[in-house]
């Protein structure tokens, strides 16, 4: 299964959620408010858009609107707190992804 981790920044806990489940899954990262924001392409790649907040599902489905509608899109709700690779944001997110990914698996 290809994820895609997408937080504001790709600095923090899209990039931190790429490194802890690579073992398990093809995993990449992006942000959508950085110099290099998520591409179509991207969105295209992945079987599973992993969001850490909700209105980044919403700001995707404004600016891809067809791959939007292509795809599965979980939100995590994982407010922006933590720095990269974080022991609570690792904890917290395989927590959600444990109940958020595995049972739809």
């Amino acid at each position: 299964m290809k994820l895609l981790f997408i937080c504001n920044q790709n600095q923090n806990r899209s990039r931190t959620a790429e490194e802890i489940f690579k073992g398990e899954y093809e995993t990449k990262s992006a942000g959508l408010y950085n110099e290099k924001p998520v591409t179509k392409e991207q969105l295209e790649w992945a079987d599973t858009i992993v969001v850490m907040e909700e209105s980044q599902r919403k700001e995707i489905s404004r600016r891809f609107p067809e791959a939007y509608m292509k795809k599965r899109i979980i939100s995590l709700e994982i407010p922006d707190m933590y720095i990269y690779n974080d022991e609570n944001l690792i904890h917290i997110l395989k927590q959600k992804m444990n109940s958020a990914v595995k049972p739809v698996l």
